[in-house]
C-alpha cells in the first residue's frame, strides 16, 4: 500500500491548505480498485459470476469463497478471545478498563482484525460522544480513510483524514466532504468539484493530546491475508465451473443414428424426438444402430487438480483448512501446533504491529481520562493476546501437575484455559483455606457454633460427641 507523506517544515495544522487534501484524497483513490476488488471477494462476488460461454451451452458459475474462509479463520485465530490488560506499575487500571467497556474495545478489536485480514490495514476513530463526557471508538471504511506522515526517517503521523461524497440536492452533481484531524483540531471541510475546498467550520479544538484516527496495519506491506491468493482462488472456481458444466453437457448429448432416420421430413422427426423423448423407445431395423456424441471426462484427473489448487490456495496463505482430516481427532498439543505453525507466525506479525495501534488507543484514553484528574501512566499498560484454539485439558492438567513446586503457581495457572486472571483465582484458592482452616477450628473445640446454638444452652454429651466425631 502506497504512503502517504508531507513535508513537515511546510505542515501548519493552524493553516490545513484546501489543495493539499484534494492532491491526497486523489493519490489515495488510486488504490479504490484494489480495495473494491478485495471486498467483493471477501463478499462471494468473483471473477468467475462476469464469465460467459456459448449461447445455448451451460453456464453454471459457482462460487467456492476461499476469500471469506481464509479471513474469517485468520481473524478468529487472532481476535477470537478479547484482549486483556495489566499494569507493570503497581497502581490501579479500573478506570481506563472502564473506559473501554463503555467504548465496546472488543467489538472495535475484531472489526479491525476482520477488516486487516481482508484490506491489509484498518483504522478506527476515538472521540467523545456528544454531549457526554464518555469516550466511544468507531471503526472507519478502509476506502475512505487513510493517515498522512511525515517525511523523516521516522516517518511520524501528521494528520488523518476522512472523506466520502455526497449528493446536492438541487444539483445533480457530487462533492466531496473531508474531516482532517490534527494532533490538536478537526477541520470539516468541502470539496467541490475536487478542485476547490471551502472550509465549512473553524477547526476545532478534540483535546484528545493525539491524532484520533489509528491505523492498524496487517503486516508491514499491508497486505489481506487471501490477496496473493486470488489467482489461485479464480481457478478453483473455473475447474468447478467447468467441471459442474461438463457434467450438464454430458446429460444432452447429442443422439447419432446410423443407417435410419427419424422422419422423411421435418415435421415427423420433430414428432419422432418428441416420441422418443416421452417413451424412451427408438424402433431401428437391423442394420442400423444408435449412439450418444459425448466427450469423455476424465474425472480423476479433474479431482486431483482441484486438490492441488485447493492445497495451494491454503498453503501460500498459512491458513490451515479446518475441514481437512488432518486436523480431526484429538491431537496433542505438540502435533496442533505443528499444524498451527504457519498460522501462528503470521498472527505474531499481526499481533507486534497490532500492539503499536493499542500503545496509541491508551494514551488517546488516558490523555481523556487525565482532563478529568485520572491519572495514567499509558505506557505501563500491557495487553495480553490469546489464541482461539481447543485445548487438551487432559494433556494441560498433567503438565500443571509435572511443574507443581517447580514453578509459581502464577505461571502454573497461567497455562489453564479457563483462568482468566491467576493471581486472583490464587487470592480465591487461599481465602477458600482459609475459611478451612477456620471450620476444622470450630469442629474440634466446639461444633455448637456451626449450628448457632445459644450460649448456655446445655448440650446432651452424646450428641456432642456424635457432632465431634469422637
Amino acid at each position: 500500500m502506497q504512503l502517504l507523506t508531507y513535508p513537515r517544515v511546510e505542515f501548519d495544522e493552524k493553516n490545513i491548505k484546501k489543495e493539499l487534501v484534494v492532491k491526497l484524497i486523489r493519490e489515495h483513490e488510486k488504490q479504490l480498485p484494489r480495495f473494491k476488488k478485495l471486498k467483493k471477494y471477501y463478499l462471494g462476488e468473483h471473477d468467475i459470476l462476469s464469465k460467459q460461454r456459448a449461447k445455448n451451452k451451460p453456464n453454471y458459475k459457482p462460487v467456492c469463497n476461499h476469500a471469506k474462509d481464509i479471513a474469517d479463520t485468520s481473524t478468529g485465530y487472532f481476535m477470537g478471545n478479547t484482549i486483556s490488560y495489566s499494569n507493570s506499575e503497581d497502581t490501579d487500571i479500573d478506570e481506563l478498563l472502564i473506559a473501554f467497556d463503555n467504548a465496546e474495545v472488543d467489538e472495535s478489536d475484531h472489526d479491525n482484525a476482520l477488516d486487516m485480514a481482508i484490506y491489509g490495514v484498518a483504522y478506527e476513530y476515538v472521540y467523545a460522544r456528544e454531549n457526554e463526557n464518555i469516550l466511544d471508538i468507531k471503526s472507519l471504511e478502509v476506502e475512505n480513510t487513510f493517515i498522512v506522515y511525515d517525511d523523516s526517517i521516522e516517518q511520524q503521523p501528521l494528520f488523518g483524514v476522512y472523506y466520502f461524497k455526497r449528493k446536492e440536492n438541487k444539483a445533480d452533481t457530487e462533492t466531496y466532504q473531508a474531516v482532517i484531524m490534527t494532533k490538536q483540531f478537526v477541520y470539516s471541510i468541502v470539496l467541490e468539484g475536487k478542485e476547490k475546498g471551502v472550509i465549512s467550520d473553524k477547526p476545532i479544538p478534540h483535546n484528545m493530546g493525539d491524532i484520533p484516527i489509528i491505523e492498524y496495519k496487517n503486516n508491514k506491506y499491508s497486505i489481506g491475508d487471501f490477496e496473493q491468493q486470488i489467482g489461485l482462488i479464480d481457478s478453483y472456481n473455473s475447474l468447478t465451473a467447468n467441471r459442474i458444466n461438463d457434467k450438464e453437457q454430458f446429460i444432452d448429448s447429442i443422439l447419432v443414428l446410423y443407417g435410419a432416420r427419424l422422419g422423411d421430413d421435418e415435421e415427423e422427426s420433430i414428432k419422432a424426438m418428441e416420441s422418443l423423448a416421452e417413451h424412451k423407445l427408438l424402433e431401428l431395423h437391423p442394420e442400423a444402430r444408435a449412439e450418444y456424441l459425448s466427450k469423455t471426462l476424465n474425472e480423476n484427473e479433474v479431482e486431483t487438480l482441484r486438490n492441488a489448487v485447493k492445497q495451494d490456495i491454503y498453503t501460500f496463505s498459512h491458513i490451515p483448512n479446518l475441514t481437512d482430516e488432518n486436523f480431526a481427532g484429538n491431537s496433542s498439543g505438540v502435533a496442533m501446533e505443528f499444524k498451527l505453525l504457519g498460522l501462528e507466525m503470521i498472527t505474531k506479525i499481526k499481533q507486534r504491529y497490532y500492539v503499536k495501534g493499542l500503545k496509541k488507543r491508551i494514551k488517546l484514553f488516558a490523555n481523556y481520562l487525565g482532563l478529568t484528574q485520572i491519572a495514567i501512566d499509558a505506557n505501563s499498560i500491557i495487553p495480553h493476546f490469546s489464541r482461539s484454539l481447543p485445548k487438551n485439558l487432559l494433556e494441560i492438567s498433567q503438565i500443571v501437575s509435572n511443574l507443581d513446586g517447580k514453578v509459581s503457581q502464577e505461571t502454573l495457572l497461567s497455562q489453564i484455559p479457563f483462568v482468566e486472571d491467576p493471581m486472583s483465582e490464587i487470592e480465591k484458592v487461599n481465602e477458600e483455606k482459609q475459611e478451612n482452616i477456620v471450620q476444622n477450628q470450630l469442629l474440634l473445640t466446639g461444633g455448637e457454633h456451626i449450628h448457632n446454638t445459644p450460649v448456655g444452652d446445655e448440650v446432651d454429651e452424646q450428641e456432642e460427641q456424635r457432632v465431634l466425631g469422637t
